[in-house]
C-alpha cells in the first residue's frame, strides 16, 4: 500500500483514506474469514448449506473464530488522532506526562483492538509508542 505524503486535512487524504479502507475490506478479520474463503472456494460452503440448510451455524462459528483468532489490522487514525500523535512526536521530549499517556492509550487501544491499561513503566509505555511511530510512518 502506497503512503500518503500531504496535507491529512484535503480531499487528496480524504481520498486516500476512503482507498486504504476499501483495499482492507478484502482482507480477512480472522481464522473465521480465512476458513470461509477457503470453504467457498471450494465449494464445501455450498454442499454444507445444502445438507444442513441455510442455518447450519457457520456465521456464528466464522465469528467466534474471528474473535479468538482476529489478524493483527489496525484501524487508521481519525484526523485528531494523526494531528495530536505527530504533535507529540515533534516535540521531542523524553518525557511522557500521565495526561498524554493516557490520551496516547486510548488511540492505541481503539486502533490496535487491546486493552492496555497505564503504566508507571517507562519501558512498557515505549512499546506502545514506538507501535504506534511505526503506523504514524504509514501516512507519511
Amino acid at each position: 500500500m502506497e503512503t500518503f505524503n500531504g496535507d491529512k486535512r484535503t480531499k487528496e487524504y480524504r481520498e486516500w483514506k476512503a482507498k486504504f479502507e476499501a483495499e482492507t475490506i478484502n482482507q480477512s478479520a480472522g481464522l473465521g474469514d480465512t476458513i470461509e474463503k477457503i470453504t467457498e472456494a471450494t465449494g464445501i460452503k455450498k454442499a454444507v448449506k445444502f445438507i444442513a440448510g441455510e442455518d447450519c451455524g457457520c456465521d456464528e462459528r466464522k465469528a467466534k473464530l474471528n474473535e479468538l483468532f482476529r489478524y493483527n489490522k489496525p484501524e487508521c487514525f481519525t484526523e485528531a488522532e494523526y494531528n495530536y500523535l505527530m504533535d507529540r512526536l515533534n516535540e521531542n521530549s523524553s518525557v511522557i506526562t500521565p495526561v498524554h499517556q493516557k490520551k496516547m492509550l486510548a488511540i492505541y487501544n481503539r486502533v490496535f483492538h487491546v486493552n492496555k491499561q497505564p503504566t508507571s513503566c517507562g519501558r512498557c509505555f515505549l512499546a506502545i509508542w514506538n507501535d504506534l511511530k511505526i503506523l504514524l510512518n504509514q501516512y507519511n
